[in-house]
Formats: C-alpha cells, sequence, structure tokens
C-alpha cells in the first residue's frame, strides 16, 4: 500500500492472502493438489493449505498450459475467467549446435545416451524410461551401450535415484545410469544437443519446460501422452502412453537408429521450438495485467 502498486504478482504459488489488491499469483500446474499421494512429506498438507488459499485470494491465476487451467478450475472450483494461460518459453543458451556453442559433456558420459531432465519425481514415472533403456541394450547389439542419463537433484527424490540403480543393479546393467546434479545452463544445452533422444514418461506435467528446451536444441523427443505435454509437442515428437514400455522402446529405437525419422523430428523440433519465447510469455503476462486491472476498474 505504501508502495501504490498497479498490481501485485506473485510469481509461484504463494501469496500475501489477504491486504493486496489487485493481486494475481502464477500456478504452474496442481499436481499436489489432484495427487497429494505422490506427496507424502510430513508438512505437504500445510503446503497445499497455503497454496488453496493463495489460489482462492488472487484476482487472477496465470498459468502455463490449457491442461493445467483445467486442473486449478477443478482443484479450487475457480471461474473460467479467473484463469490466464500464458505458455513458458525457451531461449539463449538453448538452440542447435553451432560453431560457438559448447558440445563437451561431462567425463564419465559417453554417447550414445537418452536424457532425462527435472527432479527424480515418482510421477517422473523413470522406472519406465529406465526399463526402455534395458530393453534396447538386450535386444539391439547397436544399443548394447545406451546409458540413460538423468539430469536432475538426487538428494530430494524419495529414494528414486536408489531405486533406479537397484533396478539397473538387478538388471546386471549398472552402467546403464549416469545422475548429474546441477549442470550450468550451457552444461546443461550441451548435453542435450549430444543426446539421441529426450525421454520424458512423466504422468503429470503442468507444462514441461524440459521437453521445450530438448526442442529447442534440436533433438527428437519421446513423451508421455499424458499432462500438458501434448499441448507442448504437438506433432513434434513422438508421444506413447505413460506406462507403455515397449512403446517406449519401439520409439526410441526407431529414432536412435533409423537417421532419416531422427533428422525429421529434429527438424519438427526446432519449427515448434520456435513458437514459444519468452516475448511472447512477457506479452502475454503483461495482456494478463491489463485484463485484470480493467475488471476491477
Amino acid at each position: 500500500r505504501r508502495s501504490r502498486l498497479d498490481l501485485y504478482h506473485a510469481p509461484a504459488y504463494t501469496a500475501p492472502p489477504w491486504g493486496v489488491r489487485p493481486l494475481v499469483v502464477t500456478i504452474h500446474d496442481v499436481s499436489y493438489a489432484r495427487h497429494p499421494e505422490w506427496y507424502p512429506y510430513r508438512r505437504d498438507p500445510l503446503r497445499r493449505a497455503f497454496y488453496r488459499l493463495s489460489a482462492l485470494a488472487a484476482d487472477l491465476v496465470i498459468t502455463d498450459s490449457e491442461f493445467s487451467r483445467r486442473e486449478i478450475r477443478a482443484a479450487y472450483g475457480l471461474d473460467d475467467d479467473r484463469i490466464a494461460t500464458v505458455p513458458l518459453g525457451v531461449g539463449a543458451p538453448f538452440g542447435p549446435a553451432r560453431p560457438d556453442t559448447m558440445t563437451s559433456v561431462p567425463v564419465g558420459i559417453r554417447r550414445p545416451y537418452v536424457l532425462h531432465v527435472g527432479d527424480l519425481h515418482r510421477r517422473r514415472n523413470l522406472r519406465v524410461g529406465l526399463a526402455a533403456v534395458l530393453t534396447l541394450r538386450a535386444r539391439r547389439a547397436e544399443l548394447r551401450s545406451l546409458q540413460f542419463v538423468l539430469v536432475g537433484p538426487v538428494g530430494k527424490a524419495q529414494g528414486v535415484g536408489q531405486e533406479l540403480r537397484e533396478a539397473a543393479a538387478e538388471a546386471g546393467q549398472p552402467d546403464a545410469l549416469s545422475f548429474i546434479e546441477a549442470p550450468t545452463d550451457e552444461a546443461l544445452a550441451a548435453l542435450y544437443r549430444a543426446a539421441g533422444a529426450l525421454v520424458y514418461p512423466s504422468r503429470y506435467e503442468g507444462f514441461g519446460l524440459p521437453v521445450l528446451e530438448a526442442m529447442a536444441c534440436g533433438i527428437p523427443v519421446v513423451a508421455a501422452r499424458a499432462g500438458a505435454i501434448p499441448e507442448v509437442v504437438d506433432s513434434a515428437g513422438l508421444l506413447v502412453e505413460p506406462d507403455d514400455v515397449r512403446g517406449f522402446a519401439e520409439a526410441l529405437e526407431a529414432v536412435l537408429l533409423d537417421q532419416n525419422l531422427a533428422a525429421r523430428y529434429r527438424e519438427a523440433s526446432l519449427r515448434r521450438a520456435a513458437q514459444f519465447t519468452w516475448q511472447k510469455t512477457a506479452d502475454g503476462t503483461v495482456s494478463a495485467y491489463r485484463r485484470c486491472l480493467a475488471e476491477l476498474g
């Protein structure tokens, strides 16, 4: 109030529940509300309550996808006119390889490999990705050394990383997995560019920014037909039912071994990613502000 703000935007789930108007809050997804079984943390009920209070207090909610818009409406009972969809964008350093871009990958990572980027959360369904990789290592001599490289924090992974290691060891293929915790954006872009494909078997995404980053780097995407992923990928990647190990294995086999097919998906990925820019995200956000201010008079 002292600052005489025209509008207050809380950009990540939580907002002052009173005393601030007009109030806009960004909610990227409501997986915690729609699937609380995925979040067995001791304090999660408190988090869910605070997120809900923030959403109900907001004059306008911004979210990343039409999928999340529907989910927010279902979770909190908000009217459609209180939710604005503003897709995320992608920019440098995520782009195809050029002479001046970083292309080396960390020590211990060898090609061929397929990549997953994001928290090692249970909803990400990573056992399916590993099972597909193990299937290909057993089935195709050309892919006997294929690695599944997972980029993301392991420490908060609810034991998922350890479960994946145990599964690979039980299959007699412990070298099928590699973990990278916190690369720089430039190093992450290099990992995307050198990968044979992005593997994203997640059961629930409010947007799926790694999918967009991978497409911007010009690699094929093999992802789950779930959440907002089809909105982002459209026809530029291969979509598979989340728990279909055979489908993931066959899709990966196709893009890893058929160079013509891989090239077509690389070109399609670049075209699709070009439709998502941070400038469009900024413009959409400003439009949401103006709409909120106009409706509140």
